[in-house]
């Protein structure tokens, strides 16, 4: 296992981003929120585009999952090999990409993609998957930490009220020993979290219920409104 990644096992990891035209859209707020989380005790931190990683990096002492969104249709999670090496070279520790098994903007398959960072890039890889066939599909490719973030996010499954459990259940006995588990997705309540790991996933990534002002203030005001 990757020294990186044993540390993770039991832990939580919290993903910092903010979406373009928020307020807090700058890489210097998401590096506080960074700081902040790691405070609380998160073990790593994702972060979304290439500024932003490179002033994470510079804030934390925690692993950086690096991932760079491009467009909102299809494959838009660091979608080709032009966008991976670009989050490489900003300083990620662990570089994240779209892992379903859908066309790549490139051309090339998710397998080809993993190959070419594998000749430039040491560290670990993160696949965000949607189904345990692309999870299957990146495990076998070799990647080292399989996330269940796109699950019920595209056709392959129904979106679930909260985080996957049955997938991450499947996924949990299938794996092989190279690769392991975090669940993220719909992570929003503790008890979820808890869930979450008690169901097989090795780590837990939350991003919104932590780390969006925004949405979390539209839930609240639903609840008084309606109340």
């Amino acid at each position: 296992m990757h020294p990186l990644i044993a540390p993770l096992e039991g832990s939580l990891i919290v993903s910092c981003q903010a979406y373009p035209g928020e307020a807090m859209r700058d890489p210097r707020t998401m590096a506080q929120v960074a700081t902040a989380v790691q405070t609380g005790g998160a073990t790593a931190v994702r972060a979304q585009g290439l500024d932003d990683i490179r002033a994470v990096k510079n804030a934390v002492d925690v692993p950086v999952i690096g991932i760079w969104k491009d467009g909102t249709d299809g494959v838009f999670i660091t979608p080709t090999l032009e966008h991976c090496h670009a989050v490489i070279d900003a300083g990620a520790d662990i570089l994240a990409l779209d892992g379903t098994t859908r066309p790549r903007p490139d051309g090339r398959t998710f397998t080809q993609t993993v190959h070419a960072v594998r000749e430039v890039f040491d560290g670990p890889l993160m696949a965000d998957c949607d189904s345990l066939d692309s999870a299957l599909v990146a495990a076998h490719a070799g990647v080292e930490i399989i996330g269940t973030t796109l699950a019920g996010y595209t056709d392959a499954r129904p979106t679930t009220d909260g985080p996957d459990l049955d997938l991450i259940h499947q996924l949990a006995g299938r794996l092989p020993a190279t690769s392991v588990l975090v669940a993220e997705g719909r992570v929003h309540t503790p008890a979820q979290a808890a869930a979450a790991r008690a169901t097989g996933a090795f780590a837990v990534v939350v991003g919104t219920a932590i780390t969006h002002p925004t949405t979390l203030t539209t839930w609240f005001h639903h609840a008084v409104t309606t109340a």
